[in-house]
């Protein structure tokens, strides 16, 4: 998963776009990017770490001009090696740099397809593949000044070749600024202006909170294969560019992903789990009528509101009884068993008088390996907890995820294979109950009753976009596993160290 953002300004951009990649954060820790246009140059900052890391006062006065796009990234595709680190950009049609939010399916077959274009591409990112399809395609103009229908040709092709998940921001020198969403609406894009005393200026961002943060006001989101062309001079410009567009908005952005203050497709993201403790807190009712809970608390912080609204349901005592250390990344997507299993207690630590004596209900948003689920009753047990029951705002995870989110492999979930009885005992719950895949869809649905369908991949293996067999996702099994990650990172590291490669 990673957070894009992109701005055509009446003034410099680089504090905007900086400003909103923070409140982007959560949505990846291992690298940070801002691009500008100053003129006919791009100005380029990226490296791995925190967006207040990566750029110092010395890169952000580098930065100038009206115009730039953002990214926070972490790896799906690809490795964590700096050089993979985005915006990525070619010098040829005029100049582009692209951040992208997704990933693509049939990547291995465009990227042959470059190959014989004679277009090279320089690391294992998707991501740099999707930046020399939409080049190619702009390629084919001879225009020396773009028109919009030209932009949307480009993306129109770009559609009809590439499969997928992708949100898109790019920057095209003496141009403009360019962003579009795959036909289904996987990922996210929302679109907002500011208007000052020397005109509109236009933002696309992966959430609305950064929007609000920089303070631009919501015109919409972007549609399905639709288009979003800015001109560096603020004309704005929109198209639907897929033959078929469909909303199939993931899913899990709502459960566990964006933040509570964001709205995207037109749906509340805090509304929405408060939905899902409603309908968890009556599944609740209905299957553990004679439970002998005495308090529900949450596994902070995405499950907080989820929790509250079931103890409410419940009529219990709702508690919080972790501290969370805010300086600790999401530890599921952390490279590497051990070092997940080793954050987890550096993350949170227990409350003991909430929990002595008590049979406790803790909430969470999903469990993915289970690592940390057994590794938190196990903290809650040591406090002083008599049961220690587990509910999840999430039905099972069985699949993985094959558009954007970097979830391990199958054999590598904790409830590929199993029943609700051998996960209870595996994570050393006395109970355990999870949502529904109905009753979560209805709980998103809700807030936007225009959507009729979510990408559920992760619960139910339905990939929507038709093209995911087992022959991939043992390709992608290959890519994800953890030993697998070390090799190529080290590897890459050592070719980067061998050709004295850096980033500015």
């Amino acid at each position: 998963m990673c957070g894009i953002v992109g701005i055509v300004g009446q003034s410099s951009v680089n504090q905007t776009i900086y400003d909103a990649l923070t409140v982007l954060q959560h949505r990846g820790q291992d690298a940070a990017g801002i691009v500008t246009i100053d003129g006919s140059a791009f100005r380029l900052r990226k490296a791995n770490g925190l967006v207040k890391d990566v750029f110092e006062p010395k890169h952000m006065q580098r930065l100038q001009g009206n115009a730039g796009i953002g990214h926070v990234r972490y790896p799906t595709a690809g490795s964590s090696s700096a050089s993979e680190a985005q915006p990525f950009y070619v010098n040829s049609p005029f100049g582009i740099s692209i951040a992208h939010n997704g990933n693509l399916t049939n990547t291995r077959e465009l990227a042959e397809r470059l190959v014989k274009q004679r277009r090279h591409v320089n690391t294992t990112s998707d991501s740099e593949v999707l930046l020399n399809l939409f080049a190619d395609e702009l390629q084919q103009t001879q225009s020396q000044i773009l028109s919009a229908d030209e932009v949307f040709n480009a993306v129109s092709q770009v559609h009809a070749i590439t499969r997928g998940a992708y949100a898109v921001t790019a920057m095209i020198i003496g141009q403009g600024l360019v962003a579009f969403r795959d036909p289904f609406g996987i990922r996210p894009l929302v679109l907002g202006k500011n208007e000052t005393e020397n005109g509109t200026e236009y933002m696309v961002a992966s959430e609305s909170v950064a929007l609000d943060a920089v303070g631009f006001e919501i015109i919409r989101d972007v549609a399905p294969g639709e288009a979003v062309y800015i001109t560096l001079d603020g004309q704005l410009f929109t198209r639907q560019c897929a033959k078929d567009p469909s909303y199939a908005p993931c899913i899990f952005e709502f459960v566990y992903f964006a933040r509570p203050d964001s709205t995207m497709d037109k749906i509340s993201v805090y509304s929405s789990r408060v939905n899902m403790g409603t309908m968890l807190g009556e599944k609740i009712k209905r299957e553990w009528e004679d439970h002998d809970i005495d308090v529900v608390i949450p596994i902070p912080e995405t499950s907080c509101d989820i929790a509250l609204e079931i103890a409410r349901n419940l009529d219990l005592p709702y508690r919080q009884g972790f501290v969370k250390n805010r300086y600790i990344g999401r530890t599921f997507i952390m490279p590497g068993q051990q070092e997940r299993k080793k954050s987890i207690r550096r993350k949170l630590n227990a409350i003991k008088a909430e929990f002595k004596g008590k049979n406790v209900l803790l909430v969470d948003d999903s469990i993915v390996r289970g690592t940390t689920s057994e590794q938190i009753i196990e903290m809650a047990r040591e406090a002083g907890a008599k049961k220690v029951y587990f509910a999840s705002a999430a039905p099972e995870i069985r699949f993985p995820n094959v558009y954007g989110i970097d979830m391990p492999t199958t054999n590598e979930l904790i409830a590929h294979g199993r029943d609700v009885d051998a996960i209870t005992k595996l994570i050393g719950a006395d109970g355990m109950i999870f949502q529904s895949l109905e009753d979560l869809v209805a709980a998103v649905r809700k807030e936007n009753p225009n959507i009729k369908h979510f990408e559920t991949s992760v619960f139910d293996g339905k990939y929507v976009t038709n093209d995911v067999d087992q022959a991939y996702l043992d390709h992608l099994t290959l890519l994800r596993n953890d030993d697998a990650k070390a090799d190529r990172n080290q590897d890459l590291g050592t070719n980067l160290e061998m050709h004295n490669v850096c980033h500015p």
